[in-house]
């Protein structure tokens, strides 16, 4: 029979997973010869032989990939017959811009568990890996991704795993940071002399104890105590300067998860997925109070490093904090001397390894919310993957915003998302938004011809983006929150657009944030919005939650609600409280706000709930927190023009205040009067235009109890209903939507 012989390109997630190796067992299965080999734009593929065997080949291919491995596109032409007389795996090449996926780092496999307990050169070894999982983004710094290019690079690998590496049918062929006792990297206890044998041991006795210990991880350095230790809790948030904010706990299995937790099917998922996130998931047993610190939620993550295991083998306890380690607002510590330096005042003791992390990544956060895993913050294991939009987006850069900044650049009609950023509010996030573009621009030869950002001029993020020389263009922010989430689901025509969240510049220059919009890729009409309020002290008032809610009473009531003054103003001085009332009249730097983060945070207020913030949106989680769950009944609120007001919302609430009603009453029908005000919108909006699909974005959709309630009810009115999954709603994923619509308006009017 006549041979054939197809040259087969494949591109998405297929290098650093064991692809190759793959491909090579596959083709020895069919029957088929030729080669395999990595270069900088995917994998390539010359397959040779029988036409029987060419087409089991190929439907092998895609049928049982490795874990990690994705295949976006496959392409397929045919070739010369050259008679190769087996199949091979031959050397990677470098070539063109084009690029190939990098792989986010996987969780430690079941596999290589078993080998740390049975192969001899592997005993208790702290860094096993093979193709299919360990590190993979931390460590690398160019493609094609080979050892070379990683920081395993000063590490000779010993004979034994020279051989594993170099054996096609071995699990460990070609696993970059393929390492054993006799070759790797090891760990270290800053200041003490520990054989490398004893250190979890050690560490988790230390814990025990009720000690804080500095543990450096793939992406950065975390800080741990015993998360059923109050005193080490309390202890730990002292040091850390974290009055209030949730810690994340990481716990020795799902079954421990399950004794303490209340667990979805879907959340199971998302905790033993080789991503490892952390999970946001309902509380049934207490840890220590200080953990939670009155949340319903905690961020629950399963070992995802060979060294987590070997703790929770010695530990006494099953769960333990597992916090970024850093210096409050700053980024995650990833060197040690800076980790011995500037951990020590929190920690009790500094654990290290001496392998580099090149590209610092936090952990990710999700929560599930109607069945589907939703994204909060996007770095490790889910960062560089890209998405797919259906727009060039080939050299166009997105800023992002200033609060939980990502930042995005294009390639081809792929956008690559960064890992977290964090706050763009100090020199030291600054220089990691700068370092993480370069080594971004470096690793998927980027080059920037058009540079997006937010219209806020003062942003770092829009001053960076300024300064890359390349032309600009602004969008408003509200804008890009909702066309982030119709990229991720690839919509391209009219929408009607619910945004909320606590700020954003808006064209008018007040501060837009309760935003229903008829919009698409293009552009945007603002058809209805929260009322407006001055902001007493500007940023001021995300501290102080209750000078908003002084605003508002103000703003609907006058001075003469303030005689007798509500319970929430007691301890806050009377001197205070008219400093605020003359900054308002005077229009002394009192910008107005439509943004629903600051209603929720006048709400919080106005019922003592939270008058002060230790932590950003405190008061709206706290809210969330206080509902009682079973009460339908709502408030009402009034439109006038494109206005929402909101003045007999704030007037019942303080009747019942009066009337003593409870607080968890009051927080459940002031979100269902979000939800009716949602669904009654969603609804005049769609007899006006005819739209029936509705986006949702804004970080005031990680309300669990709000994203459901108005998917369910706008879908159980016939609507279309999308939110966001693969990035966060919150300014997280501004940057998907600076790419979207850059690459929209470069469509229609060129560049």
């Amino acid at each position: 029979m006549t041979k054939l012989a197809v040259s087969i390109r494949v591109k998405g997630l297929v290098q650093g997973v064991g692809f190759r190796p793959y491909v090579y067992r596959q083709a020895l299965a069919a029957g088929v010869k030729g080669w395999v080999n990595n270069d900088n734009r995917g994998v390539n593929i010359l397959a040779e032989g029988e036409p029987e065997a060419i087409a089991l080949f190929k439907a092998a291919l895609i049928q049982e990939l490795p874990p990690a491995a994705h295949i976006a596109e496959l392409q397929e032409e045919c070739h010369a017959v050259q008679n190769f007389s087996s199949f091979t795996i031959i050397p990677s090449r470098s070539q063109s811009d084009e690029i190939t996926e990098v792989s986010p780092d996987i969780a430690v496999c079941e596999a290589c568990l078993r080998d740390m307990k049975t192969q001899p050169h592997r005993i208790g070894y702290p860094f096993i890996n093979c193709t299919n999982c360990g590190p993979r983004f931390t460590i690398i710094r160019a493609l094609p991704y080979d050892r070379h290019q990683t920081t395993m690079d000063v590490f000779v690998m010993c004979e034994t795993c020279r051989t594993e590496y170099e054996s096609v049918t071995d699990r460990r062929f070609h696993a970059q940071p393929v390492a054993c006792n006799h070759c790797g990297p090891i760990y270290q206890i800053h200041g003490h002399e520990v054989a490398s044998s004893d250190i979890a041991k050690v560490v988790s006795a230390w814990l025990d104890e009720g000690k804080i210990i500095a543990l450096k991880g793939l992406g950065g350095f975390h800080l741990l105590c015993d998360a059923t230790n109050e005193q080490a809790v309390a202890t730990l948030r002292q040091r850390k300067n974290r009055e209030g904010k949730p810690m994340a706990v990481m716990m020795a299995s799902l079954t421990e998860v399950e004794k303490a937790f209340e667990l979805s099917d879907a959340e199971r998922v998302a905790l033993t997925s080789w991503r490892r996130p952390i999970v946001l998931i309902q509380n049934k047993l207490a840890l220590a109070p200080s953990v939670s610190n009155g949340m319903h939620t905690t961020g629950i993550v399963l070992p995802y490093m060979p060294f987590h295991y070997q703790l929770f083998e010695h530990l006494n306890t099953a769960a333990i904090v597992l916090t970024s380690g850093n210096i409050s607002d700053e980024p995650v510590v990833t060197g040690n001397d800076v980790a011995s330096h500037d951990l020590a005042s929190i920690a009790d003791v500094v654990v290290s390894y001496n392998r580099a992390i090149h590209n610092r990544a936090d952990d990710s956060v999700v929560m599930v919310v109607a069945g589907r895993e939703r994204m909060i913050r996007r770095s490790r294991g889910y960062v560089p993957a890209s998405l797919n939009v259906a727009l060039r987006t080939e050299g166009i850069f997105a800023a992002g915003a200033e609060l939980v900044n990502t930042f995005a650049i294009g390639k081809g009609s792929k956008v690559l998302l960064s890992q977290h950023i964090g706050d763009l509010k100090n020199a030291e996030t600054l220089a990691f938004y700068e370092e993480s573009f370069q080594r971004f621009s470096s690793l998927f030869r980027f080059e920037p011809q058009l540079a997006v950002c937010d219209l806020h001029p003062d942003y770092l993020s829009t001053t960076f983006a300024g300064s890359l020389g390349c032309r600009l263009e602004t969008v408003q922010h509200h804008h890009a929150h909702l066309a982030a989430c119709m990229a991720e689901h690839g919509l391209d025509e009219k929408v009607i657009g619910i945004a909320f969240d606590g700020t954003g510049l808006g064209t008018d220059n007040t501060i837009w944030g309760g935003e229903f919009m008829v919009c698409d890729l293009s552009g945007f009409e603002r058809k209805f919005h929260l009322d407006p309020v001055p902001l007493p002290g500007g940023d001021k008032v995300t501290e102080e939650p209750w000078r908003t809610a002084v605003s508002y009473l103000y703003q609907y009531f006058g001075r003469a609600v303030f005689d007798q003054p509500p319970a929430f103003l007691q301890g806050i001085a009377v001197e205070k409280q008219a400093m605020i009332l003359q900054a308002i009249d005077k229009k002394i730097n009192c910008p107005l706000s439509s943004g629903a983060g600051r209603l929720f945070d006048a709400v919080a207020a106005l019922t003592g709930i939270c008058t002060h913030s230790s932590f950003h949106a405190e008061a709206p989680m706290r809210l969330e927190a206080a509902i009682q769950h079973g009460c339908r009944s709502k408030y009402l609120v009034e439109t006038d023009g494109s206005r929402i007001v909101l003045m007999k919302l704030f007037y019942l609430i303080l009747k019942d205040l009066r009337l003593g009603v409870d607080k968890g009453i009051i927080a459940a029908k002031f979100h269902n009067t979000l939800l009716s005000v949602i669904l009654s919108l969603a609804k005049r909006l769609r007899a006006d235009t005819g739209i029936q699909k509705v986006v949702l974005s804004g970080g005031t959709f990680q309300n669990r109890y709000l994203l459901l309630n108005s998917l369910t009810m706008l879908q159980e009115q016939g609507f279309a209903v999308y939110a966001h999954e693969k990035v966060p709603s919150n300014d997280g994923g501004i940057a998907l939507g600076q790419m979207a619509i850059a690459a929209k308006r470069r469509t229609e009017f060129g560049a």
